[in-house]
């Protein structure tokens, strides 16, 4: 009997764990996934501003103790903390991913003119040029730009998810030619539905390109 791979999420945020989870029950109903929580990660990338030597090496521990603990895979579901988790992945023997890396991917399959939407101040600093990496990889030219929604996420911090989504939507609307819009941070994949109706450019979202990553990653060949 094959056994289940468990799957390690680990969040800066409480805003992100549904979402992920959510995209694992639907896209990967077999694995086991278990959240590991770190608040202080974010305030402190706020604080600071900087990605500093010590946040770094707190997302070196997360990861050292979820691979330690059993994990199979390590997704970290915080955009801000991608030259860490790029560290930490390059010391694990098992598949540790940034919370973008699979959405960039698939973003470049569908053409050069990319929007991101995002709703968390410091991953500003990093999406565009991870996505920038992303398409340099590839060797392809890119036109990309970078929106941010600060309303969104403070409705969705205090509960109003009704707001959240059609402030992120009435955003995915006002896109102009893109080829692809990304919502950008785990937290806003439960604008996808709403964005979607809106606008008949493609959405992608985190969780549900992460989810599927691992799983081509991590299900034995040809199951």
């Amino acid at each position: 009997m094959t056994v289940p791979p468990r799957l390690a999420l680990i969040h800066a945020t409480r805003l992100s764990i549904d979402p992920v989870e959510d995209a694992a029950r639907r896209l990967w109903p077999e694995a086991e996934t278990v959240s590991l929580l770190d608040e202080a990660l974010s305030r402190d990338r706020q604080r600071d501003i900087g990605l500093t030597d010590a946040l770094s090496d707190r997302i070196g521990v997360l990861a050292r103790y979820a691979e330690g603990a059993g994990a199979a895979g390590i997704l970290f579901t915080c955009s801000a903390f991608g030259p860490a988790i790029e560290a930490a992945a390059t010391r694990a023997t098992v598949p540790v991913r940034k919370p973008n890396a699979a959405m960039f991917d698939a973003a470049l399959d569908h053409g050069p003119r990319i929007v991101l939407l995002h709703s968390f101040a410091p991953s500003a600093r990093t999406l565009l040029p991870e996505l920038e990496a992303a398409a340099l990889a590839r060797g392809v030219t890119i036109q990309a730009q970078a929106r941010f929604c600060p309303d969104a996420m403070a409705a969705k911090a205090a509960g109003d998810i009704a707001r959240h989504d059609q402030l992120i939507a009435d955003a995915a609307a006002a896109v102009d030619g893109a080829d692809v819009i990304l919502l950008a941070q785990f937290s806003m994949a439960s604008a996808a539905p709403a964005a979607r109706a809106r606008t008949g450019t493609p959405i992608l979202t985190s969780p549900e390109a992460a989810i599927l990553d691992m799983r081509r990653r991590l299900s034995p060949v040809g199951s």
